[in-house]
């Protein structure tokens, strides 16, 4: 970014909410089936079909503010928010506009001294729209679309930051910390392939010093990290590209095209006010009890930053290994059950980090379908201290137990990798080594100290790399003097 500018960056996040049947209708919400068959005539906004709210809407809505440590409102209501769009079948979209749910929040991104606190304007409840089916790679190319209903009136909060964030990277980072709690909390299932959560960047840059927002873009079809990271990225760089051009930087909407890596202009921006949005008169306000929501919050799981800070105290791990850990719920959980087995806390960290992580990144799966079991890993790891296997043998391992799910001690058995730990067998082994390499046993008593490495790399060939490496050095040492 070029110094003169800075970014201001808000995003609204909107959530897919886990419940068994939409928001105001007995339709399911699972994700799939065939076209326009999770549909009724409410969804569908048929005349004379009304509306029923769902309470574990409002229960989900109440965790969540609680969560993101925001004001629950004691009134809200619903409104209708006016266009005319395919997937919208109303030609409305029921939403909270005037009276939201939830207000002033925050959540909190960095870690020890550079930590910072991101404002939650506010989070309302509100219905999904259809989904539209481009004939094209992208919206911008397609000649034809057709919509598919099924997710229309499925359950949505959508979570609005101020204008605090200043950097792809903070964007991210909030995102991710966002998801965690969310996923902590088991409202939503968070799956950003499947449109659990979806992510709209508002985007502007503005002198340095100055505290003038500027003209903004808004960044839509963004569905994964990655994703939100480089089209905030790309669409800073083009803002301060017009700009140093002495150009006009327009407001609009935006599309994120992944195959291009750029932005691309879909719409003018419209204000609220073309909306004309009005009280829904077919659903009556919520008033929320003071003792609901105290039943709610007693009620609430560990959170991330709570389990962080729990595993650093229980198992003395760095902050850095803790935030990685339990940025993820289903990781947190293969950690702590890895650890009930074996209680190297730190050695259990390094490999969930480094080896599982690395394995999961590559393969495109999720923790929660990982084939190694917190056991199996505790298994392998005990394996190793015991001199049964090497390092170097336990990463081998490690990969074929990831592409086969089968036991360490299966696969050692199988391959033939059990680590050679007899005294008497290295011994052996040694001094046919030091006997058919006489040069280099003068070498290294002449202080040429590449030698006994030399000697090392003899001994592990000649066992298949199968030698207990600290068993060999010892030895070694102990013949050489």
């Amino acid at each position: 970014m070029a110094r003169n500018y800075e970014a201001v960056i808000g995003l609204e996040v909107h959530v897919e909410l886990k419940t068994a049947t939409k928001i105001f209708c007995g339709c399911t919400t699972e994700f799939g089936g065939e076209p326009n068959t999770h549909v009724c005539p409410i969804c569908l906004g048929f005349p004379g079909a009304l509306p029923k709210l769902n309470k574990q809407v409002v229960e989900f809505a109440i965790k969540t503010g609680l969560a993101l440590n925001a004001q629950i409102a004691e009134y809200c209501k619903f409104d209708r928010k006016n266009y005319y769009y395919p997937d919208m079948p109303k030609n409305y979209q029921t939403s909270q506009i005037d009276y939201p749910i939830i207000r002033n929040g925050y959540l909190e991104i960095g870690q020890g001294e550079h930590k910072k606190k991101i404002n939650i304007s506010f989070a309302h409840m509100e219905e999904d729209a259809g989904k539209l089916i481009h004939a094209g790679d992208d919206i911008t190319e397609a000649d034809r679309s057709l919509v598919d209903y099924n997710r229309a009136g499925v359950p949505l909060i959508e979570i609005v930051s101020a204008p605090e964030l200043s950097s792809p990277e903070e964007a991210r980072e909030y995102m991710e910390r966002l998801k965690a709690i969310l996923e902590y909390l088991e409202v939503s299932d968070c799956k950003m392939q499947e449109g659990s959560l979806r992510c709209d960047a508002n985007v502007s840059i503005r002198p340095v010093g100055s505290d003038k927002l500027g003209t903004r873009a808004e960044l839509k079809n963004m569905n994964s990290m990655r994703a939100i990271e480089r089209s905030v990225r790309y669409e800073i760089e083009r803002q301060i590209g017009i700009l140093e051009q002495n150009g006009i930087i327009q407001e609009e909407t935006r599309t994120w095209n992944e195959g291009k890596g750029i932005t691309e202009s879909m719409r003018p921006k419209v204000s609220s006010d073309h909306y004309r949005c009005f009280t829904e008169p077919e659903i009556p306000p919520i008033l929320i009890d003071a003792n609901w929501v105290a039943a709610i919050k007693e009620r609430l799981p560990e959170l991330p930053e709570a389990r962080k800070n729990r595993i650093i105290k229980t198992h003395d791990l760095p902050e850095y290994d803790a935030g990685v850990i339990t940025a993820s719920k289903s990781l947190a959980e293969f950690f702590d059950a890895t650890v009930l087995q074996y209680k190297d806390a730190k050695k259990v960290s390094n490999w969930l980090m480094v080896e599982l992580l690395r394995l999961l990144n590559a393969s495109n799966i999720e923790i929660e379908d990982s084939p190694i079991s917190a056991g199996q890993l505790a298994e392998l790891l005990t394996m190793m201290d015991n001199g049964e296997i090497s390092g170097k043998m336990g990463k081998d391992v490690f990969e074929k137990m990831f592409a086969t799910g089968k036991d360490a001690k299966v696969l050692v058995a199988e391959l033939g990798l059990k680590q050679i730990s007899d005294t008497g067998e290295l011994e052996g082994i040694v001094n046919e080594v030091l006997a058919n390499n006489p040069q280099s046993v003068t070498d290294f008593k002449n202080g040429k100290d590449r030698a006994f490495g030399f000697l090392v790399g003899q001994v592990m060939r000649v066992t298949k790399g199968q030698a207990n490496p600290a068993l060999v050095n010892e030895i070694l040492k102990q013949k050489l003097s």
